[in-house]
């Protein structure tokens, strides 16, 4: 099933007709297969509630920020939508002000800030080269909180 029908199927789902067919992201998270399997799957079982990117990624991109009520059709690692997200808040901060709540809520390894430094320097470390960029304590990221409103398997919804 692709992303499109997957979001077709979650709109007649909606009981109450709050959905519409307004726009929505489809996209997975992290930067290879593998990891984007383990963190949609965090996500689907609500472990992962947050996430983060840089800010210069949305900047070269040309991208707008997300805003709180965005939705996003979670792909797997094999490229399957496996859930949708609706995103419930946005802030920008520097790289060196993550606290330790957020890296919880990212879900990712022990859910410790030193986790969360350790291992998303290393993957800022993989892909800000791609964009002419190096990860430094101060750069700004895109830290977004987020809750599964769809899950096709399981016909939950929340609003």
């Amino acid at each position: 099933m692709d992303a499109k029908q997957y979001w077709q199927e979650y709109l007649a789902s909606q009981v109450e007709s709050q959905a519409s067919d307004a726009i929505y992201a489809v996209d997975q998270f992290g930067d290879s297969p593998d990891l984007a399997e383990e963190l949609a799957q965090l996500v689907r079982s609500q472990i992962k509630t947050a996430t983060c990117s840089a800010l210069w990624e949305w900047e070269t991109a040309g991208e707008a920020l997300p805003e709180p009520g965005s939705k996003m059709v979670v792909l797997d690692g094999k490229g399957q939508p496996c859930c949708i997200i609706e995103i419930t808040e946005v802030s920008i901060r520097a790289f060196n002000q993550v606290d330790a709540q957020f890296a919880y809520d990212e879900g990712e390894g022990d859910r410790s800030l030193a986790s969360w430094r350790r291992e998303h320097w290393k993957y800022f470390s993989r892909v800000l080269p791609q964009i002419g960029k190096a990860p430094s304590q101060t750069m700004l990221l895109v830290c977004e909180r987020f809750q599964v409103i769809y899950q096709k398997d399981s016909i939950e919804t929340i609003d």
